[in-house]
């Protein structure tokens, strides 16, 4: 399998995923190879759990195989695809764990402890953000997301989704104007809005 791999090395990420779209193991395998370790790293910054982050990455390389066919190369690169496949089920887990954890603190305010009116002021605030940012356009929402899930400045957004850092600060002002008027706040500041 080894020599197999060094010779698709000289491979483009778009020519790799076209065969991991016709089932070519090797493929798959050699975008491993080279994304394993920065999806990973994204990972574990979104969920900062070491198993939790290797099960996302598992499970984003699982999708990107059956999915392989439906990537279109005119509409981005494959390196910003298979890490935004990454941070889809990386952000995807920690909603859920959310939700867990919000279930967990309903039932114990059902049981009398803590402040009902806080708790529920807080939830539904959590749950006007996450439905604001839903109605964002795909590249706002993401940016975003990054921003905030993955704890990425601008420059690293721009430098890991291949994009301009004047791109980036556009989609960030854009989608963040966006959120302030359907939130109706228009003080919504975010604490990524530096570019260090």
């Amino acid at each position: 399998m080894g020599s197999v791999n060094r010779e698709l090395a000289h491979l483009s990420d778009e020519a790799l995923v076209a065969l991991a779209a016709r089932s070519e193991q090797s493929a798959l395998a050699e975008l491993y190879d080279r994304y394993g370790r920065p999806a990973y790293g994204l990972a574990l910054r979104v969920v900062r759990d070491e198993a939790l982050a290797e099960d996302v990455v598992q499970e984003a390389f699982l999708t990107l195989w059956r999915t392989a066919a439906r990537f279109l190369p005119e509409r981005g690169k494959a390196s910003t695809w298979i890490l935004t496949l990454v941070h889809r089920r990386a952000v995807d887990l920690v909603r859920r764990e959310e939700r867990r954890r919000a279930d967990t603190l309903e039932r114990a305010s059902e049981s009398g402890s803590g402040s009902v009116d806080e708790e529920a002021w807080l939830r539904l605030q959590r749950e006007r953000v996450q439905d604001a940012l839903r109605q964002l356009p795909d590249q706002q929402r993401e940016a975003l997301e990054l921003a905030y899930y993955g704890g990425f400045t601008q420059s690293e957004l721009a430098e890991r989704l291949g994009q301009p850092l004047g791109t980036i600060k556009s989609r960030m002002f854009a989608g963040l104007s966006r959120l302030r008027e359907l939130l109706g706040d228009p003080g919504l500041e975010m604490p990524w809005t530096s570019t260090s």
